[in-house]
């Protein structure tokens, strides 16, 4: 018998995303639309050694409820059980992102850096990009060193939206 990941897509403001659940984990929170689905999803269902399935779970009310809480400015943190499915260089990225304060960004040498390699910048911009689990591993806090926004899986305009409402955007302007 195959094991599924439970999928839902749902629309937000800033834009449309998946939620994915795997044995009572969150392991999918990203943008429908962006860049590199299929490899992201294709991904999953490999670690996992499941395949996707559009379902409800149990679990989905509770991050529709915390994602519009972080979205109305009422939750900074999120309580949500979390299954990382990458190696192991993209999960200590992971890690190290969950550890950016809310309101805050630090650069991808910053990122680097905190991993315990500030040479590792572009295998970090890599990993950063391959977080399957947006918003909730707050990929958005990276900037460039320069202090340009830089790229985001769900588009600028979302990136920017994010920021704003942490307040993070003063943080990205001290680095220009």
């Amino acid at each position: 018998m195959t094991e599924h990941i439970h999928i839902r897509q749902f629309g937000i403001s800033p834009g449309r995303m998946i939620m994915g659940a795997f044995r009572g984990k969150l392991c999918l929170l990203d943008w429908a639309g962006r860049k590199g689905r299929k490899t992201i999803d294709n991904r999953l269902e490999r670690r996992l050694g499941a395949r996707m399935r559009a379902a409800d779970d149990p679990l989905f009310e509770a991050v529709r409820r915390q994602l519009e809480e972080y979205l109305a400015g009422h939750r900074q943190t999120f309580d949500l059980p979390l299954l990382l499915a990458g190696t192991p260089f993209q999960e200590k990225v992971w890690r190290a992102l969950m550890k950016i304060p809310y309101g805050r960004t630090v650069t991808y040498t910053q990122l680097a850096r905190s991993t315990g390699n500030e040479q590792a910048r572009r295998a970090v911009a890599a990993a950063n990009g391959a977080n399957a689990l947006s918003i909730v591993i707050p990929c958005h806090r990276v900037i460039a060193s320069d202090g340009s926004l830089g790229g985001y899986a769900g588009g600028s305009a979302a990136k920017r939206r994010l920021l704003e409402l942490e307040g993070a955007l003063e943080t990205a302007a001290e680095f220009s």
